[in-house]
Parts: structure tokens; C-alpha cells; sequence
């Protein structure tokens, strides 16, 4: 299979930094931390879970650049000794032998690269902050691209259902070669299972998620959208890349996420991994007009405004309802 190797480093690395993320979420998120709007908890697990993946791909693949959301210059600063500690602890627990401080912020610092490179990976390490300190969902998120075009794509979910009554599901998909759900914590299980969208193909049946943030995307359009759409269903509102993972395997039909701001441009590590899944379990993403996501220009989509993801067949009407409501 194309990308085997890719696949397996990747979804080895998603492993990894996954226990760490829940290690991490189980012991150091408490009604305490939460009550100060502590977010140290996930510092430790964002910085540790981005040197664990680039440790990981550095080994199996040591001339890949990666652009990555974190950079270690807060860690190296000299009042964050105590931090500093935390991340190298939770790595040295995933990593043999007993990496030193330097290590661990090198490995972290693998991640800025700028994206200009005709082959690099891409990693959100924690996507979805805010859903991690509730408890809730967020996501590892990682991409292969190559020339523009998002090849490999691996989404760590650690609090999702597996659908069989346990808790924890990795998705991931290669380009052409469909998408598998994976067990998050067996590493045995190297074949997975296929997944595929949803199959409705009128929107008078569809279920959309969107951001439980309202700062990450605009409610208000996407309920008047919603409303023109015929939908009837509460939308499903849930943080991170964990709203690809639930189209693609039919959770919900269409993810909506609306431009809040002019001149925001999307992350690619936002968006790579749980695109490709979402095209290869037999969905559509595009931009807010219709258009596919341009990788090609670095760290950013720069020629692209919001997101739309659904299951296909009624991709072309949710367009046409968006640009609509937005006045395009």
C-alpha cells in the first residue's frame, strides 16, 4: 500500500502523544485547576504531546520537515523551570531512555517549519484546548503533505466513543486508499475498520456539528443556514478536529465552520488530517464558496475562508444556502 510506512510512524506517533494527552487530562485537570482558569495542564500535554510526534517521525523519517502549531522559546525562558520539568517528564514516559531537557525542546522546535518544502508533515498536538480542560473532546491532530496535496491524515480522538461501548478512536486515511477507524490504545490493531459517510442525500435529514466555541465560528449564520436547509436537529456541537472524524464516520451529515473575522486565515494544521479523512470515508470539504483548500501557501490557507465538510451529495445545495446567507 502507498504510505504504508507513513501511516504506521503516524499512527504510532498519535498513539503516543495520546496516553500522554490522557495521562496528563486524568491527573492534572482538576475542580481546582478549573476554577482558577488554570491552563497549565495543557501546556504540559501540548508541548509534550508535539516533542513526542516529532521524536517519533524524526526517527522513521529524520529529513521531514513538520509544521507544528508550538515552538519551545516559552519553555526555554528562565522563570518556567517548573514547566520545563512537567513537558520533559510526560515525554520521558513515551521515550526510551532518559531524554534531557534540550532533547525534548529540540524535538519541539522540529515543528517551525514554514511549509514551503515540496514534502513536510503537518501536527496539531492538542487541537481543541478548551474542550481538553473541560474534559471533553479535543484531538491529535496529523498530516503528510506532498506538493500541495494532503497525502496521509491521522486524527487521535482520545475521549470520543469507539462505537463499541469503550471510549478513545483514531481515524485515520491515505490518499486513494479509503478511511479506517483504528482501536486509540491497542497497538495491535494494524488493519482497522473502514468507515464511511453518511448516506442521506437530502439536508431536510442532516444533523451538522460545528464548534462548541462561539469564537471559532459564527452560530448565528450558521443556524439561519441551518434553518434554510430544512435541518430540525439540535446541531452537534463539539471542539477540535473531532467534527471531521464525526462526519466521516456518520455521526453528522455537515460541519459548518463560519468566518468569524475578514482577515483570519485558517491553520493547516487545523484542517489537514480531518479533510483527507473526511474525502476518503466519501465526503466533500471545501472552503465557504465552494472551493477546494489550497495547501500551498505555508503555514496558512491563504486563499481559502471557512469551512464546509459534509457527506457529498448534498454539498453542492449546503454551498449555494452558505453563500446565500453570507451575501456572496
Amino acid at each position: 500500500m502507498a504510505y504504508e510506512a507513513e501511516l504506521t510512524a503516524g499512527l504510532e506517533a498519535v498513539r503516543a502523544a495520546a496516553r500522554v494527552c490522557r495521562s496528563v487530562q486524568q491527573r492534572l485537570v482538576t475542580a481546582e485547576t478549573l476554577e482558577k482558569k488554570d491552563k497549565s495542564p495543557v501546556t504540559v500535554a501540548d508541548f509534550a504531546s508535539q516533542a513526542i510526534v516529532c521524536q517519533r517521525l524524526e526517527a522513521a523519517f529524520g529529513g521531514d520537515p513538520l509544521v507544528g502549531e508550538e515552538g519551545s522559546a516559552e519553555l526555554r525562558e528562565g522563570g518556567q523551570v517548573e514547566l520545563r520539568d512537567a513537558v520533559v517528564r510526560e515525554v520521558a514516559g513515551e521515550v526510551e531512555g532518559a531524554p534531557g531537557a534540550e532533547s525534548v525542546l529540540d524535538w519541539i522546535d522540529r515543528g517551525a517549519a514554514e511549509g514551503s518544502t515540496a514534502r513536510y508533515w503537518t501536527l496539531d498536538p492538542i487541537d481543541g484546548t478548551k474542550g481538553f480542560l473541560r474534559g471533553e473532546q479535543y484531538a491529535v491532530a496529523l498530516g503528510l503533505l506532498e506538493d500541495g496535496e494532503v497525502k496521509v491524515g491521522i486524527l487521535g480522538c482520545p475521549n470520543l466513543p469507539d462505537g463499541q461501548g469503550g471510549t478513545g478512536a483514531l481515524f485515520a486515511a491515505v490518499r486513494g486508499g479509503g478511511a479506517r477507524l483504528y482501536s486509540m490504545w491497542d497497538g495491535g490493531d494494524t488493519g482497522g475498520a473502514a468507515i464511511r459517510v453518511s448516506d442521506i442525500t437530502d439536508t431536510k435529514e442532516a444533523r451538522f456539528c460545528e464548534s462548541v466555541e462561539s469564537g471559532h465560528s459564527n452560530q448565528g449564520e450558521a443556524a439561519e443556514i441551518a434553518k434554510q436547509l430544512g435541518i430540525t436537529q439540535e446541531p452537534f456541537r463539539i471542539d477540535s478536529q473531532c467534527k471531521y472524524a464525526s462526519v466521516a464516520r456518520g455521526d453528522a451529515s455537515i460541519y459548518l465552520r463560519m468566518p468569524t473575522r475578514a482577515d483570519y486565515r485558517e491553520k493547516i494544521w487545523d484542517h489537514a488530517g480531518g479533510m483527507i479523512v473526511v474525502e476518503e470515508a466519501g465526503g466533500r470539504v471545501t472552503d465557504v464558496n465552494g472551493n477546494d483548500l489550497d495547501f500551498s501557501h505555508g503555514r496558512t490557507l491563504d486563499e481559502n475562508r471557512g469551512i464546509v465538510a459534509t457527506c457529498g451529495p448534498v454539498h453542492d445545495r449546503v454551498i449555494d444556502v452558505v453563500r446565500a446567507v453570507r451575501g456572496a
